[in-house]
């Protein structure tokens, strides 16, 4: 996986499991399938203050690995049933993501080896490259503009189950978004931040700390606009339903 190793090991898998949902909740919806927390220097590699984009792909790629590998597919999700499951790619290294983006005309030589930071858009360009996975861009104005969309996030963890990339500009954190909900008065967004630096070994220790946690949208920045990058791969739990 990331860096050239395999982390299954040693990264924790759907760190949000144990998270309560606030209180006087009205609907929720979460992704479908296992993923693992990729964060800064995961792998060994020390990317603080470039890389949290990157990490973020890395969690949506492991995502992307294990529905792919768990069983042919239906026409829905572009396999014919009863083929067999193809070879599929590791998760990209720092290095391999600016790599792809150089090859595919995206960057110029020069950014990889860089510290550039990278955004939704290049995510999709990635994913789509790797794993032959559109993906669809929601692009908010501001952060006051994000409840336009929850029904759209909604839609799309019912009926996709997969991780969300977030960016944006002010507000230039990338952080992955696993989850949405509504209560009585608000409406949160389920968020996995990517930004810790350490040996991360419980789960409890990350939501005591706002590693995962839920953010009400009245938190985000209404002065950053927001895009969002939703892979249109439907996990496989899903597919199964009838």
């Amino acid at each position: 996986m990331g860096g050239g190793r395999d982390y299954v090991c040693d990264l924790l898998a759907n760190v949000h499991k144990d998270l309560a949902t606030p209180t006087a909740l009205v609907e929720v919806a979460l992704v479908v399938g296992d993923y693992l927390y990729y964060h800064y220097g995961c792998d060994g590699f020390d990317d603080r203050g470039w890389g949290c984009g990157y990490r973020t792909l890395m969690t949506i790629c492991s995502w992307i690995r294990g529905q792919l590998a768990k069983a042919p597919r239906d026409t829905d999700s572009g396999l014919t049933m009863g083929s067999s499951p193809p070879t599929v790619a590791p998760v990209p290294s720092n290095r391999r993501v600016q790599e792809i983006l150089v090859e595919i005309g995206d960057k110029e030589g020069d950014f990889a080896a860089s510290k550039q930071w990278i955004g939704s858009v290049e995510v999709g360009l990635v994913i789509d490259t790797l794993y032959d996975i559109p993906c669809k861009i929601l692009h908010c104005n501001s952060g006051a503009d994000l409840i336009k969309h929850i029904d759209t996030l909604f839609e799309h963890f019912k009926n996709k189950g997969a991780p969300v990339m977030m960016g944006g500009d002010v507000d230039n954190s990338s952080k992955g978004i696993v989850g949405v909900c509504k209560t009585d008065n608000e409406c949160y967004l389920l968020v996995l931040d990517p930004h810790y630096w350490g040996e991360a070994n419980d789960c409890s220790d990350l939501e005591t700390s706002g590693w995962i946690k839920w953010q009400p949208l009245s938190q985000f920045v209404d002065c950053s606009f927001y895009n969002l990058c939703l892979p249109q791969l439907k996990a496989v739990q899903l597919q199964n339903q009838v």
